[in-house]
């Protein structure tokens, strides 16, 4: 009787001590890097792209070591979000569209379960150890996309902290979608999006042709356009050189191998104001951008002058936007 006591007692016993590490709490921790876009050139109608990293370590994945599944909630950040297709970075009042998404082809939004989109987040399943810990990274993919020249030149930034990123994980055996709020929470990491749209301009000409004429006794009047596309608030000027021969504005020459036909080119209608460059201190045109096309009117002038022989005359005018 006292052999078969001492039997049970020694069972008993055991069991109690393996009671706690079959209770071991799983816990999990994360961090996930910045993502900076950089500088943005929104007038290039191009998309920019970067990437962050979500890292995950966990441990007490008991019992019987079981996969661990990880649902990275991420919601709007501090930027807000405009559609499901768009969240965004801001700076003061003004906003960038962006988005985050979970696939290098960034045609999968990467969401949360608490936000107001159909979005969610990728499942990330840990596969432990004999010690029960498990890790693993995720790649955070971002894509600024092109068509956004009227943003104003500034670092626009969101941020996530606790209140836009609910990290949750659970074993599998709950399932292993990450459709809603299932799981055990861990401390959220703080991350931040942002990227510096840069001040530009772009411009475009349209050449002017003052047609066909005989004799030169009189004002043959014609124009061409210069077309200005710069980032919003950004200050401009335009000047237009003095051509292949250096002329002075009212006095520009168009040539035909040594002959010339003088020219002028304008800022107005009434062909009264000279459009030059610094060298002519009052002839450039300033202006400032918008973010969409502005379009300057040229006005030449060919005066009344000696007339050259038959043929065609021509010049070139090299144009030169400061901002």
């Amino acid at each position: 009787m006292n052999i078969r006591r001492q039997v049970l007692r020694a069972t008993f016993i055991i069991v109690l001590m393996l009671l706690p590490s079959l209770a071991r709490a799983q816990s999990c921790s994360y961090t996930v890097t910045s993502m900076n876009f950089g500088l943005i050139d929104t007038l290039s109608g191009t998309a920019a792209t970067s990437t962050a990293t979500l890292s995950m370590n966990c441990s007490g994945s008991l019992p019987f070591l079981l996969p661990v599944l990880v649902c990275p909630h991420f919601a709007s950040g501090t930027g807000g979000a405009s559609s499901a297709a768009a969240r965004q970075m801001a700076n003061g009042a003004n906003s960038l569209n962006y988005q985050l998404y979970s696939d290098p082809g960034m045609s999968v939004v990467w969401g949360s379960y608490n936000w107001a989109y159909a979005s969610r987040p990728p499942p990330q399943t840990l596969n432990p150890n004999l010690f029960g810990n498990s890790s693993g990274t995720a790649t955070i993919y971002g894509r600024v996309p092109g068509g956004q020249s009227t943003v104003p030149p500034g670092t626009y930034l969101s941020t996530f902290s606790s209140t836009h990123v609910e990290i949750l994980s659970r074993t599998t055996l709950l399932g292993s979608s990450c459709s809603g709020g299932l799981g055990n929470p861990d401390t959220n990491p703080t991350f931040t999006i942002n990227a510096t749209v840069a001040a530009n301009c772009l411009v475009t000409t349209q050449n002017i042709d003052f047609g066909s004429k005989g004799v030169l006794t009189a004002n043959a009047d014609a124009t061409g356009q210069v077309s200005v596309t710069c980032t919003p608030s950004t200050a401009y000027t335009v000047s237009l050189n003095g051509g292949t021969t250096g002329g002075t504005p009212t006095n520009r020459k168009m040539s035909k191998g040594a002959e010339r036909v003088t020219y002028g080119l304008y800022k107005d209608a009434a062909r009264s104001q000279p459009w030059g460059d610094a060298g002519t201190p009052g002839s450039t045109v300033a202006g400032t951008g918008t973010g969409t096309a502005q379009a300057l009117t040229v006005y030449g002038r060919v005066p009344p002058q000696t007339t050259p022989s038959a043929g065609v005359y021509t010049d070139t005018v090299v144009v030169t936007i400061t901002y």
